[in-house]
């Protein structure tokens, strides 16, 4: 019935691949949001367009199972002197006969298909989880990757003043030719690193119009900061939230609910349907009258296969309320975790605030001061550079990891987090 969900997201941007139709392209694009990024996805996401046609099939489903049955138009021709001569018969009879379902059958039928289609949409609801955490992802990748672009170029900037600087000494004979050309090659590493480190910006803009159902290298630019201010994080408040918003727990519900509706329809298998019918009698010679029926079956022989039927419906019920308490344990368990990696991820950032990256810029700062006065030579500069750019690109990396921790989060709570505005 949700033979969709087992796929991955990874499959549905394979899939938008063959036949990308996103924004056109442009010299200058518009700064795309994160929010306007998954509005996007969205709607050009096979898998979730699909969804949205199951579930649509399945209200029409609902309105099926509410039809009243059909009418019959009876006609019977008897005593005729030669075959097909109605008009000569001795006898006929014409009328009208209608079957009328027991009452509360027909309204049974429709909850059973209304629950069935809350299960199309809570498994739609899933989808939309995924996706919306895979373009999270891809958005937070493109702010990382510009961000280290960033760091990168500051870093070049710095080895061509250690260049200037070195060669400026060596013309004034304070230091030896060999550090100069040591400072030449850290400028060329700088400019390489520089250079990877826009290719990196490439393909996570890449990655992120592949989510997009755009083409590769179709121009793109986001509007964001990779900074994310500290939320709130109540973890028996998300626990409470994920149990009733994950759509995972919304489907197990309506599982348990429809099956109590079976097991409603199979006891209700014992009472009858009626056929009503109403038929002008003509008999030859006599007055026309008019006839009335009314027939229902008696289950004298079908009590066996409808016991079978309410003990199965009650296993089952028995079986999906035990699934239903696991689900819930592995609810509470995926956001325990999300909690505990934000919370990780926050103490990460905040040390890094504080002190690392203080320290590590005081430190350059330092180094660099005793260079230009002949304390010390270039060797303990390029450390304290290459130390200063490590520590900067460590940092980037934990915002990062702070931005998909509550990514995470929201997702195995099923539903947006307070102060989480995506951008």
């Amino acid at each position: 019935m949700a033979k969709w969900m087992r796929l991955s997201v990874a499959a549905a941007v394979a899939l938008m691949a063959c036949g990308p139709t996103g924004l056109a392209a442009d010299d200058n694009p518009p700064a795309l949001t994160l929010k306007k990024c998954v509005e996007i996805s969205l709607s050009q996401n096979p898998l979730w367009l699909s969804a949205e046609e199951d579930y649509q099939a399945s209200l029409a489903r609902v309105r099926q199972a509410k039809e009243l049955p059909q009418p019959s138009l009876e006609y019977d021709s008897d005593l005729q002197t030669t075959a097909f001569d109605f008009r000569q018969s001795g006898e006929s009879y014409f009328g009208v006969s209608q079957t009328v379902e027991f009452p509360g059958r027909r309204s049974l039928r429709g909850k059973i298909a209304s629950l069935e289609s809350r299960e199309y949409l809570a498994d739609k609801n899933l989808l939309r989880l995924e996706i919306v955490f895979q373009v999270n992802e891809a958005f937070s990748s493109v702010l990382l990757a510009q961000e280290k672009r960033s760091y990168a170029a500051h870093d070049l900037d710095l080895a061509r003043d250690f260049l200037e600087k070195a060669t400026a000494k060596h013309e004034a004979g304070d230091i030896a030719r060999v550090e100069v050309v040591r400072a030449g090659v850290e400028a060329s590493k700088a400019a390489t690193a520089v250079k990877l480190a826009e290719n990196d910006v490439l393909l996570a803009k890449a990655r992120l119009n592949y989510l997009l159902g755009r083409a590769k290298l179709e121009p793109l630019e986001i509007r964001g900061g990779l900074v994310r201010p500290f939320i709130s994080i109540d973890q028996e408040a998300l626990v409470r939230r994920a149990v009733l918003a994950r759509p995972e727990a919304e489907r197990a519900r309506a599982v348990v609910a429809k099956e109590e509706r079976r097991k409603s329809e199979a006891v209700m298998s014992y009472l009858p349907d009626f056929d009503l019918g109403l038929s002008r009698h003509r008999l030859a010679g006599e007055a026309t009258t008019w006839d009335f029926t009314l027939s229902f079956p008696i289950p004298l022989f079908f009590w066996q296969p409808a016991r079978g039927r309410i003990a199965e419906t009650q296993a089952n019920i028995r079986s999906l309320q035990r699934q239903s308490e696991d689900l819930v344990n592995k609810i509470g368990l995926e956001v325990g975790e999300a909690c505990l990696n934000a919370r990780a991820a926050e103490e990460q950032i905040a040390l890094f605030q504080k002190d690392i990256l203080t320290q590590a810029e005081e430190s350059y700062d330092l180094i660099l001061f005793s260079f230009q006065e002949g304390e010390i030579g270039g060797i303990e500069l390029i450390d304290a550079r290459r130390t200063l750019l490590e520590v900067r690109k460590a940092y980037a990396d934990a915002l990062y990891n702070y931005r998909i921790t509550l990514a995470a989060l929201e997702r195995s709570v099923g539903e947006p987090l307070e102060g989480d505005d995506h951008d």
